[in-house]
């Protein structure tokens, strides 16, 4: 068995036009190949935000959207959902055919949807604050969403995921009934179904074009002070990764008089210009010092650097003087200052992470008398804290987090990448000093912390091992050489009830 985590010798290169997917028989495979629900790796599955897989094994597949697409169409008569859906999508290669097809299915079912004006690509953080603002002040038709993207994931992937009517990633009593409905549409045959050409679909009158990016760009300066950036003619520098929030950055800069450079707009399916991971993988990871290795390596020329993966909810911030932070290292610095300089939040607003973010950030929480809320892995947890304006910020150690706005209100109750990154350079404008440099001085204030991230592939089997382990199963009594002195295999903190209230 290999280490974990163990280095791919062509991490950090790029890949050759013959070693990238072929895109061709990508598209192909996901038109006319059709899964097999009575095997599991084929099923629909849905992780903790949406499905995700690729055509080429059978995991991703035009089936699979009718099926996922028509379940959520009936999930949402099951809850009386009868506002308009709004719908995004990102650069990968699948994500459009997918957009599409879903798009057949939900006009078919008669479901009003807004989608952007001449199908322009839409971050993940940006259909959130529509749905919020959109149901803001009303009881009824609420709205919801679908956003089509496997994240910051391999060319050959595709992805989707269903938003709740409170903006964020559904919870699971959501997710696994969506699951469960399209496994048995898929069961009983997606040619059963009724279902519209694209040709039709794209002329229906339930189908709106939306302007999404106005409204969004607008409101960015009520949750970051973007004035201050502007005034201290700070030099930012923004690698969009080829993905969904590419042609948002000018408008920022230019509505906000930002001196931020956009280094590579690129756009390509095959995202030829990311260089491949610690596994030799192509991701859009902006946390992978391989990834943001085009970025790195330009920091000396700007006052701060940040990247965002393909649907822009995560980020990755580079210091000129340090280089690429861990999520961890830039999540603690930004908690740091948030609570220093948001006068306007409660004192009894608390910080959300998840149970495998760093412990120093419980450290920051004490420091300001604040209290931590501790989920487990997926910002689905944060969703209803979020909502409730009850979490400043919510945060987790893959480089995904989210906060409220200047005035304590809502801002979305998904990952934002746009705002943490745009943070970054608030934070740097204000204090004189980069968010590196910020986290040092958190650190000889509360202590040095020690972490890293290990990647290891596990099998559905274990999984599900994992899944409903008990305290009683853990029988190591140490761990790094200090005593285990309690075993917890649940999260502290759990919104979910609520929901049901």
């Amino acid at each position: 068995m290999p280490h974990l985590m163990e280095i791919s010798p062509r991490a950090g290169e790029l890949a050759g036009e013959s070693e990238r997917v072929d895109l061709n028989k990508l598209l192909e495979a996901y038109e006319r190949e059709h899964p097999d629900v009575n095997i599991p790796a084929q099923k629909v599955k849905f992780g903790t935000s949406g499905h995700r897989g690729s055509s080429l094994d059978l995991s991703f597949n035009e089936d699979h959207i009718i099926a996922i697409t028509q379940a959520i169409c009936n999930y949402r008569k099951t809850q009386g959902i009868t506002g308009p859906l709004f719908i995004g999508y990102d650069t990968h290669a699948l994500s459009l055919s997918a957009y599409r097809t879903a798009l057949t299915v939900l006009v078919g079912n008669g479901i009003t949807v807004f989608k952007s004006i001449e199908d322009e690509y839409t971050p993940t953080p940006v259909i959130s604050h529509a749905i919020l603002n959109f149901n803001k002040n009303r009881i009824t038709g609420l709205a919801d969403g679908i956003v089509v993207t496997p994240s910051h994931n391999p060319p050959e992937e595709g992805g989707i995921k269903y938003n709740s009517t409170h903006g964020g990633p559904a919870q699971a009593s959501a997710t696994q009934w969506i699951q469960a409905d399209a496994n048995r549409i898929l069961l009983l045959g997606v040619n059963k179904l009724s279902k519209m050409s694209w040709e039709q679909a794209s002329c229906s009158d339930s189908l709106y074009d939306h302007d999404f990016v106005t409204p969004y760009i607008a409101d960015l300066k009520n949750v970051i002070d973007l004035g201050k950036i502007r005034d201290t003619g700070l030099t930012v520098a923004v690698d969009p990764m080829g993905g969904a929030g590419v042609h948002y950055w000018d408008h920022i800069a230019e509505l906000y008089d930002l001196n931020l450079i956009v280094t590579n707009r690129e756009v390509d399916p095959s995202f030829k210009f990311i260089p491949r991971d610690w596994d030799g993988k192509i991701r859009m990871d902006p946390t992978s010092s391989f990834a943001m290795k085009p970025l790195i390596e330009q920091r000396n020329r700007f006052d701060i650097s940040f990247a965002c993966d393909t649907d822009h909810d995560r980020h990755g911030i580079v210091s000129a003087e340090g280089g690429l932070m861990s999520a961890n290292q830039y999540l603690t610095a930004a908690s740091f200052y948030l609570f220093g300089h948001r006068p306007l939040w409660s004192a009894e607003l608390r910080l959300g992470k998840t149970v495998v973010s760093t412990e120093l950030l419980d450290r920051v929480a004490r420091y300001y008398g604040r209290n931590i809320f501790e989920v487990p892995v997926g910002f689905k947890w944060f969703e209803y804290g979020l909502f409730k304006e009850e979490l400043a910020l919510a945060v987790e150690e893959s480089g995904g987090a989210s906060i409220l706005r200047g005035s304590g209100g809502v801002w979305t109750t998904d990952k934002d990448g746009i705002v943490m990154g745009l943070l970054a350079a608030e934070i740097t404008a204000t204090l004189g000093h980069d968010p590196w440099q910020l986290y040092h001085q958190v650190e000889e204030s509360l202590g040095v912390a020690y972490d890293t991230r290990i990647d290891s592939s596990a099998t559905q089997e274990q999984m599900s091992r994992l899944a409903i382990i008990s305290p009683q199963q853990v029988q190591d009594q140490s761990l790094a050489g200090e005593k285990i002195s309690q075993c917890e295999t649940r999260a502290s903190g759990d919104f979910t009830t609520h929901w049901r209230d």
